[in-house]
Order: structure tokens, then C-alpha cells, then sequence
């Protein structure tokens, strides 16, 4: 598939916004001390990618209620959905410089049975984009940071009206944030989470 810039502004993929929060001190901290045994960008972008996909529990995997968006909140409080954990990542990676974009599928939902809106990330590296998805492993889910092919945590079914969203997104995607801004927890969230882009 190919992928699609939004915005042909290399800087958009390295901006701040209200949810890409890097300027914040938690996202400066975090990013110092995961850069502190980087030996160039690649290996920052694998320890932060690890950093998210590991040490930042997926909320439903956890039962965590809590409903997080900001990338701050996601560091500081360590639980979110995948929209929350793609926002953790790309301010971790846009702290240090590296073009970073949001990037959606449309999969089958775990619970219920019908579509939901999925969040990940894709890094620019040698002049491409590669996506990749933090979400989270678990059973049946074994996602690993790679620019040799993608290693994500889905593939989208065309059988089952899954697919690939191509769009690369400097901010998230406005029904997205504002699925996760209103949900007072994780329960209503999953009600209302958006089934389209």
C-alpha cells in the first residue's frame, strides 16, 4: 500500500500540538533517558517504540478504566488505548527529531463484533515512511519495530471490510480525539470510539 502525506510539510510531522504534547517535561524526560543508550536516531526510535509497546500497558489488555489522549497523561499515568499509545509514541519521536505521523485501520472490534477505528504511527527513515503499531502484544499479537517489511500488530482482512487507511496524518484525526476527550472511561469509550474515518 501506498502511503499518503497529508500535508507535503515534512516540519507537520514534527510539530506540538494539545495531544503530541513533546514539549512537556514528562515527554522530555522520557525521551533523555531513552536516548541516553541510543547509539543514532534508528535505535532511539526502537527503544521508544519498544518503551510504548512494553512498559505502557493497552487499557483493555489491563482493564484499566481510565481514559487517556494526551501524550503527557499516557507517559505519566502508563495505561492508554492504542489512539492514546500512537500519540506517546509520536511525541517520543518527534522529541528527537524524527518525522512522525498518525496512521488508522479500520479492523473488526475484539468486543461486539463490529468495526472500529485502530491508531499507529508510521517514522520516516531514509526518505520512506514505515508504519508501526505500538499497541501492545498479547496472545495472537506479536507487532516488533521494523523498516524491512511491516511487523504489525494486525493485517487488515478485505473479507471481513477491514483495510489500511493510506492517509498519513500530522494531527490525530478529529473524530478520534474527540471520541477520547469525551469518554469519561474506557467502558463508554469503547461505545463510542469511532467505526469510520
Amino acid at each position: 500500500m501506498e502511503l499518503i502525506q497529508e500535508t507535503p510539510d515534512l516540519s507537520a510531522y514534527l510539530a506540538a500540538d494539545e495531544a503530541i504534547d513533546h514539549h512537556h517535561p514528562v515527554v522530555r524526560e522520557t525521551a533523555a533517558r531513552l536516548a541516553d543508550g541510543a547509539t543514532d536516531s534508528y535505535a532511539y526510535a526502537r527503544a521508544a517504540y519498544e518503551y510504548v509497546r512494553d512498559a505502557i500497558p493497552h487499557s483493555a489488555d489491563s482493564g484499566d478504566p481510565r481514559v487517556t489522549w494526551r501524550a503527557s497523561d499516557v507517559l505519566e499515568l502508563r495505561t492508554g488505548i492504542c489512539h492514546a499509545k500512537a500519540h506517546a509514541l509520536a511525541a517520543l519521536l518527534r522529541a528527537e527529531d524524527i518525522p512522525t505521523a498518525l496512521c488508522y485501520q479500520r479492523l473488526l472490534h475484539d468486543e461486539g463484533g463490529g468495526h472500529v477505528v485502530h491508531g499507529l504511527v508510521a517514522v520516516r527513515f531514509h526518505g520512506a515512511w514505515h508504519r508501526q503499531d505500538a499497541r501492545g502484544n498479547k496472545r495472537g499479537v506479536d507487532a516488533r519495530f521494523s523498516l524491512a517489511g511491516e511487523r504489525l500488530a494486525w493485517i487488515p482482512d478485505e473479507k471481513s471490510n477491514e483495510l489500511d487507511y493510506p492517509v498519513l496524518y500530522a494531527e490525530p484525526h478529529p473524530v478520534v480525539l474527540s471520541a477520547l476527550r469525551a469518554a469519561p472511561d474506557r467502558p463508554t469509550l469503547w461505545k463510542t470510539l469511532p467505526t469510520a474515518l
